[in-house]
């Protein structure tokens, strides 16, 4: 059977290349449903795009490779989009755009857009090789207990990273990748929960505050959740991007406050008041509890002469703690790292030393912050490569 082009992955990049590649199109994946990763995505209202989404906000060996793709679709394309299917959405927070009712919105969108199209999905297909034959790609599938071969002018690579394997990630991009000749780069999972040594924080569990958190001289100011495994919430997930084994986070406690004025006036209008009391009116009490023993806080507030309270001060601005590890591909919501730009062009997606093959989405050394840009760069790079394989037609 004869393809124009082939797509691996029915995710978020895949079904958008499918939306603009025009032709006869068809889109293979393993799961029962398209869209997993949209289906589950931010609490299941899908966090789509951001307003303020720019390259700035990507990670990559090179950082200029996702700005063309960016450009030319960007968010506001993809909200106009949304907003013509007539789907409610809102803004969250930091520019962070939600479905209001149901993820599964997004999911029906695109497959609207893929038959509009002329696209084909086939689901719970098995690859198990793809080769290339002159100028053509050849795929053997296994669909439904039965083996065929395919061929398509084009191949787009759109399986995504190794992030949460329950759901059949694996890293097929890249073995595929470098079967014809492209590069790889170091892959981590992302957007991940940080862990400490058993039951460092467990009695914290559930406590939440807003932070600024620091890792390898990146800082970001979001909200901290103490896990009965360590430290996640957004302040986290954003940090686990750049942070590597043996490196420190340090964490503000008190972005908002300058506590060393706080504690003086404190001590100035309750200098009988308990230290370890005026902690607790700072921070949430199970918090306070924790850091009245672990810093071995004592005495009122009168007997501290200002060094100590320079010293908690200090503390407070900059609580020093070294994670052991994060929780692995299991939870990461992306995988960083993946397919090296340096074999891509940045304008169409498609190999430099193998005509026909594309890559998009996840697979690509290119991930964004937590907040909706990994989506908008599953959008932007699945409508350059379309848009590539489309205008080979003309």
């Amino acid at each position: 059977m004869h393809y124009e082009t082939i797509i691996l992955g029915a995710g978020a990049a895949g079904m958008m290349c499918a939306i603009h590649a025009g032709g006869r199109t068809l889109v293979l994946d393993h799961a029962k449903a398209p869209g997993e990763k949209i289906r589950i995505s931010g609490g299941g209202r899908c966090n789509f795009t951001n307003l303020y989404a720019e390259p700035r906000n990507f990670i990559s060996q090179n950082p200029h490779f996702c700005k063309s793709a960016l450009s030319r679709y960007n968010q506001w394309d993809f909200i106009n989009l949304v907003a013509r299917h007539g789907i409610s959405y809102h803004e969250k927070s930091r520019g962070q755009l939600f479905c209001d009712i149901s993820a599964k919105e997004i999911i029906t969108m695109l497959i609207k857009e893929m038959d509009m199209a002329g696209a084909e999905l086939r689901l719970q297909t098995k690859v198990h090789s793809v080769s290339r034959d002159g100028l053509l790609f050849k795929v053997e599938i296994e669909s439904h207990g039965k083996r065929m071969q395919l061929q398509a002018n084009n191949l787009v690579l759109a399986t995504g990273g190794k992030s949460i394997p329950k759901m059949g990630a694996t890293g097929l991009a890249y073995d595929l990748a470098r079967q014809f000749g492209l590069n790889t780069t170091e892959t981590r999972p992302a957007l991940v929960p940080l862990t400490f040594s058993e039951g460092q924080f467990k009695h914290l569990t559930g406590t939440s505050l807003p932070v600024c958190a620091t890792a390898n001289g990146v800082t970001f100011e979001e909200a901290l959740l103490f896990t009965h495994r360590g430290l996640s919430g957004p302040a986290m997930l954003q940090i686990s991007s750049f942070w590597r084994e043996g490196i420190d986070v340090a964490i503000n406690l008190l972005p908002n406050a300058d506590p060393l004025a706080t504690l003086k006036s404190h001590k100035v209008n309750q200098g009988r008041k308990q230290l370890s009391s005026v902690l607790a009116q700072l921070l949430p009490s199970k918090l306070a509890e924790f850091l009245t023993q672990e810093w071995k806080i004592s005495g009122t507030l009168a007997d501290q002469p200002d060094t100590s309270l320079r010293r908690l001060s200090d503390r407070m601005s900059n609580w020093i703690l070294r994670p052991t590890a994060t929780e692995g591909y299991r939870t990461a919501e992306v995988t960083l790292g993946g397919i090296s730009t340096d074999g891509l062009s940045s304008q169409t997606m498609e190999a430099k030393s193998c005509p026909g093959l594309y890559v998009i989405g996840e697979a690509i050394d290119v991930t964004g912050w937590l907040g909706g840009y990994n989506f908008q760069w599953a959008w932007s790079s699945g409508w350059a490569a379309g848009q590539a394989i489309s205008r080979k037609k003309i």
